[in-house]
């Protein structure tokens, strides 16, 4: 079916459903129901609403116009499993204790990992740590939700995070790893969601979208691919970008239905990517200082936060946020108490204020790909970050690495470290980072 075609009939589908007046309400109490939508390997630069020439993307570009849209966030870590944890327990790795993307591998030649029983012992020691934090389905649960959970997910299968309904089984023996089946999501249409919205009837939810897109593998639709074709142009590139207006179509569907179903204003709208991507031109990878890395190509993000009637829209350019402060922001809005004490700001009061809540700094750790350690934190750490008003910090765990400091407002690529010419505020920043892991 062609695209033009696609949005003639999902347009309407829209008018059918809003002349129809069927809608799953929100709860009679005022609790909203809740849309979250997380990107996977997008820079932060790659979106129109934050200013990028050339990646298409219009869906999204809507819901932040609609949005409190928060331009400075990050996410703590530039991995996805760490930054997941983060996003769905509103704690920093070095507090839920998932650090990296794998457990050590152990090998035994001539074994494959799904049947490498020491790998398996490890990781079913490592999935634990998600059940013994809040996570945001397991609280909202408890306080009459209906959960489901989409895409990407690696702690084992979904109802470990507290999901009432899923797609993840998270078997080894079966390629369960990251999301398994729920990686169809978005690729393969968005169907599942729409049956869970059929069976949640009249009662609140949370949907976790978590689409493999626009992660590799980049094989995008040849209408898009063609838009993005240019003679001279990486083909990496263009498949890269074409990729990520895949990903905005599939949101703008989500969103579009959301509406058509009338739920559209009785949903909170939380949009973030896990962390960023730069696309390599020569190879089908990442480029350096993008995933992975303590730059803010690997661990910068929009974050948005649409509440109609709740939020109003603007934009804050100057306003530090984090993934820690997406749960707090859920919670809140739900009225719910997690039980814990969580280091996050609910967002939602954050634009009541205009963007000030008096933060001075945001926070992160980067750690390795395979963990040295399950249940401690510090024997992966590679790198502690803290942002501060405009400067940056980027303190190595191996004493021997230079020391980074950056002046984001003249140089938000990260290119002059001014770190030996700045001795008293990296002396300064140092403590607070010392301070901050240490508190928490």
């Amino acid at each position: 079916m062609r695209w033009s075609t696609k949005r003639y009939v999902l347009a309407a589908l829209t008018a059918l459903y809003l002349l129809s007046g069927i809608s799953t309400a929100i709860a009679d109490d005022g609790r909203p129901n809740v849309l979250l939508i997380i990107g996977d390997d997008q820079a932060w630069t790659d979106f129109g609403c934050m200013g990028h020439d050339t990646i298409r993307t219009p869906h999204i570009d809507r819901l932040a116009a609609e949005s409190a849209l928060f331009q400075r966030g990050y996410v703590p870590d530039s991995l996805c499993r760490p930054s997941l944890a983060t996003i769905v327990t509103g704690l920093y790795p070095h507090q839920h204790r998932i650090t990296g993307n794998d457990p050590r591998h152990v090998v035994i030649p001539g074994v494959p990992t799904s049947q490498n029983p020491e790998y398996l012992r490890l990781e079913a020691e490592y999935e634990q740590h998600i059940t013994r934090v809040p996570t945001l389905p397991r609280v909202l649960s408890e306080a009459g939700y209906l959960s489901f959970q989409s895409g990407k997910w690696w702690e084992a299968d979904y109802s470990y995070g507290g999901f009432t309904h899923g797609m993840t089984h998270g078997d080894p023996a079966r390629g369960g790893r990251h999301g398994d089946e729920g990686l169809t999501i978005g690729r393969e249409g968005l169907q599942p969601i729409y049956d869970f919205w059929d069976d949640a009837g009249e009662e609140p939810w949370f949907v976790w979208y978590a689409p493999f897109l626009p992660h590799s593998p980049h094989n995008p639709p040849e209408r898009l691919l063609e838009r993005y074709l240019a003679e001279g142009k990486s083909l990496h590139v263009a498949r890269y970008q074409a990729m990520c207006e895949w990903f905005d179509e599939t949101c703008g569907e989500l969103l579009a239905t959301l509406d058509a179903r009338g739920m559209g204003d009785d949903t909170l709208v939380l949009f973030v990517t896990d962390n960023g991507w730069i696309q390599d031109p020569d190879s089908p990878r990442y480029a350096p200082r993008s995933k992975r890395s303590p730059y803010d190509g690997g661990i910068r993000t929009p974050i948005m936060v649409r509440w109609r009637g709740m939020v109003e829209p603007a934009v804050y350019d100057d306003t530090l946020v984090s993934s820690i402060d997406l749960a707090p922001t859920v919670y809140a809005a739900a009225g719910v108490d997690p039980g814990v004490e969580l280091p996050g700001v609910d967002l939602v009061e954050m634009a009541a204020n205009g963007g000030n809540l008096g933060r001075e700094a945001v926070y992160g750790a980067i750690f390795e790909h395979d963990v040295a350690e399950i249940d401690d934190p510090s024997q992966s750490l590679m790198y502690r970050w803290c942002i501060r008003d405009e400067w940056k910090l980027i303190l190595p765990a191996d004493a021997s690495s230079p020391l980074e400091l950056y002046q984001l407002a003249d140089d938000p690529f990260e290119e002059v470290n001014l770190a030996s010419q700045s001795g008293d505020l990296v002396s300064e920043l140092s403590a607070e980072l010392d301070a901050w892991w240490d508190g928490h």
